[in-house]
């Protein structure tokens, strides 16, 4: 086969995979995925409305959940076209240039979703710690600015990635892991040196998702130490149940993405289910949970939510 990435006239294309050991054409598996991409859509979707049309949501702390919401619907639309022609249409091929597409939107959401979250725990740090400079902290204007630079540093940092891999030969199996398209996977069928372009892509992720996560944690190690100095128990329970959408939606995200990235790196012994669930994990569940999560655990969301509900009941 050529080392280039066209064998002859014909473009180079990757083959996805289902789930090992099962058929893609069951539909007991095409419609649950259905079902739970049209749960993401009506969750996300419904919990932006309701941020935009409640004006006493237009606060930073709801700005930073619309956020959250845009990274989810980005990640999932980036994986709706090829997990549903997998498992629902059978088709598996995906052509190159569509693929690093594909794996660039995957990572940039990813990075952005995860941006979001350490925006999100300094606004929990800041309403726990600094409870009266928050106002004065926490500006409308200063969390636009930061969203704006969340979201520049997730399309920027991956950018690098999508051009790198573009001018490596690929001359092995061309069959992926996954019914989508990962810079990891990609790699894995690359005949040339990927040093440079496994370097920047640890390097990106250290910097990224690694210093958000370090981040994070720092922030709630000052958050506890701040609820622990609170006399009243009643006090330190209220404070604490603020931060526990927050906690939810941090260890739904960082908790595949961790096991996904070992896997991808030391995991290369084990069955190729375990990548494919993980995989799957990582890019589903967070903008499914996140929605109920914050619909369920935030009184001024579940609320507004309860009263459209009534009136179109009505």
């Amino acid at each position: 086969m050529s080392s280039s990435n066209t064998s002859g006239s014909s473009p180079l294309t990757f083959i996805l995979t289902g789930i090992p050991g099962l058929l893609m054409s069951s539909y007991w598996l095409a419609l649950p995925l259905c079902c739970l991409y049209l749960l993401m859509l009506l969750g996300n979707c419904t919990l932006l409305w309701t941020i935009k049309t409640d004006c006493s949501l237009h606060v930073p702390m709801y700005h930073l959940i619309s956020m959250l919401a845009v990274a989810d619907l980005g990640l999932s639309l980036s994986t709706l076209p090829t997990m549903l022609a997998v498992f629902w249409f059978k088709s598996t091929s995906i052509c190159f240039e569509a693929c690093i597409v594909q794996m660039y939107f995957i990572h940039s959401f990813s990075a952005i979703e995860s941006g979001v979250l350490v925006a999100m725990a300094f606004d929990r740090f800041t309403a726990i710690c600094h409870p009266l400079h928050y106002a004065s902290v926490l500006t409308p204007s200063l969390t636009r600015k930061v969203g704006g630079v969340i979201f520049t540093r997730g399309i920027c940092v991956v950018l690098p990635v999508a051009v790198l891999i573009k001018k490596l030969p690929f001359c092995r199996s061309h069959v992926l892991s996954h019914s989508f398209c990962l810079h990891q996977d990609m790699l894995r069928l690359v005949c040339g040196d990927v040093r440079v372009n496994s370097l920047y892509g640890l390097t990106a992720v250290i910097l990224t998702k690694g210093l958000d996560c370090l981040t994070i944690l720092l922030s709630y190690i000052m958050i506890v130490r701040a609820i622990l100095s609170i006399v009243s128990q009643e006090a330190r329970a209220k404070a604490f149940s603020t931060c526990v959408s927050h906690l939810c939606a941090v260890l739904i995200f960082y908790i595949p993405l961790i096991g996904l990235s070992i896997t991808h790196r030391f995991g290369r012994h084990l069955p190729p289910l375990t990548h494919t669930l993980l995989a799957d994990a990582y890019l589903l569940v967070p903008p499914v949970l996140n929605p109920l999560v914050y619909s369920w655990r935030t009184k001024q969301i579940r609320r507004r939510i309860l009263i459209l509900l009534c009136r179109r009941g009505a």
